[in-house]
């Protein structure tokens, strides 16, 4: 590799790591009372060390995260991403086409879970994983799951999330959806971001990672409002 090469990689590494300094910090709090191996099982994942980059914890870098103490009610979230293009604009496209969000039980739709997996044999430029693959089986809901789904006027589900509770924040699980122009996927994560704010008992909603997500999908959570924290966990 020539010196000059070698001095960009050099100052790309220099800039990453002063933003990554300047990133805010968020106290995300595990409560193993809710389901205590199930817990403790996911803060073990969160908190073990990253796969590429020995040296951090696997989630704590540049999590996608959104402040829900930021907002007194609903309405605050929703005018805080109210631009065209972002999910505000997207949500009120949604619902002027019919669709609405409800918690299900995750067995009552089994099949059309499957179908949404299937539909896609790419996304975000990556082969679906082989899990996706194959029929979901029924299962008992555990205590820190919630299962959200988009139906459709017709009653079709077309995007569903599998949502984590653990303590005083709440993560996405599994969230899957058609590909459409009916800002379905911005309704679905918005609308659980309202119902949050509306329960008043978390501070954060996480989103898997920011910096490390795909341009696209960097994009698409940012004009939900998600923003790139440091994370420091705790549990008991």
């Amino acid at each position: 590799m020539a010196i000059v090469d070698v001095l960009r990689s050099l100052m790309r590494l220099i800039r990453l790591g002063a933003h990554i300094v300047r990133l805010p910090v968020a106290k995300l709090h595990f409560d193993a009372q809710i389901d205590h191996a199930n817990i403790r099982a996911t803060h073990a994942a969160f908190t073990k060390r990253h796969p590429r980059y020995y040296l951090i914890r696997n989630k704590s870098l540049g999590i996608a995260l959104i402040d829900l103490r930021a907002f007194a009610t609903r309405v605050a979230y929703v005018e805080s991403v109210r631009e065209k293009d972002f999910a505000g604009h997207h949500c009120k496209r949604a619902k002027s086409r019919g669709y609405v969000l409800r918690e299900l039980d995750r067995n009552d739709f089994l099949d059309d879970i499957y179908a949404i997996n299937i539909s896609m044999s790419e996304r975000q430029g990556r082969p679906m994983d082989q899990a996706y693959l194959k029929k979901p089986a029924p299962a008992t809901t555990l205590a820190h799951h919630r299962f959200y789904g988009v139906i459709s006027e017709h009653g079709r589900l077309v995007a569903y999330c599998r949502l984590g509770v653990y303590g005083n924040f709440a993560a996405t699980d599994q969230l899957l959806g058609y590909r459409n122009n009916d800002g379905t996927m911005y309704f679905l994560l918005a609308e659980i971001i309202c119902l949050l704010i509306d329960e008043g008992r978390m501070d954060y909603f996480m989103y898997d990672s920011y910096l490390g997500a795909r341009p696209g999908l960097q994009d698409f959570k940012r004009r939900l409002g998600f923003k790139p924290y440091r994370v420091r966990y705790s549990i008991n």
